[in-house]
């Protein structure tokens, strides 16, 4: 089986902010930026939709209302918030990371510890770690956030590992901690940005 994620460079305080924020200029917007999606995710969910679910519209409406949510159909306020952070953030680069295979973000962690970067968690973005206002989804989508803080730290540490640790690493490994460090760079250079990431 294989996964995927996807990563935006974003404020995680900002778009944290928007959940419960009630800001219907806000909802509107996103509507129209987004209204070309909204009929093909909800055809993906059609099944789900019948059963009760909301639709994606709804359940981005609910997330920026703050509610009501239907603890069932939890992951679809997930997908909704992930539209958030692509509404407000940049999608990165990330062909290390989709499709992935079961345990390649531990194998990922462990050579960012090789190397003496602790700041920052790869596996993270797997964890159900959405803002505390919405619920849980019991597998997808798993979401995390690096803040600009983490990711600040974790290129200091990468620069300050050397070319031999790097060199002893396995090659993929490696490929994939230099996307990282790419991530890292681009949080660097947009004040206050962090990285966000849902995993499926």
């Amino acid at each position: 089986m294989s996964y995927s994620l996807s990563l935006y460079l974003v404020d995680p305080a900002k778009v944290r902010g928007v959940v419960g924020s009630g800001d219907d200029k806000l909802r509107r917007m996103m509507g129209g930026a987004f209204k070309t999606q909204f009929p093909h995710d909800d055809d993906y969910f059609s099944h789900e939709i019948e059963r009760g679910a909301p639709t994606r519209y709804d359940a981005l409406r609910a997330v920026i209302a703050g509610g009501p949510f239907v603890e069932e159909f939890a992951w679809q306020y997930g997908y909704a918030y992930e539209m958030v952070c692509r509404f407000h953030g940049r999608s990165l680069f990330n062909n290390c990371f989709s499709p992935f295979r079961s345990g390649w973000l531990e194998e990922v962690d462990k050579g960012l510890v090789a190397l003496g970067i602790r700041a920052v968690e790869i596996s993270g973005f797997s964890y159900s770690s959405l803002p505390g206002e919405l619920p849980r989804p019991d597998f997808v989508p798993g979401y995390g956030e690096w803040s600009a803080q983490e990711c600040s730290s974790a290129l200091k540490q990468w620069e300050a590992s050397t070319p031999e640790q790097r060199a002893a690493l396995d090659s993929e490994v490696l490929e994939a901690i230099e996307s990282v460090v790419g991530w890292l760079v681009k949080a660097r250079e947009k004040e206050g940005a962090g990285v966000v990431g849902f995993f499926y």
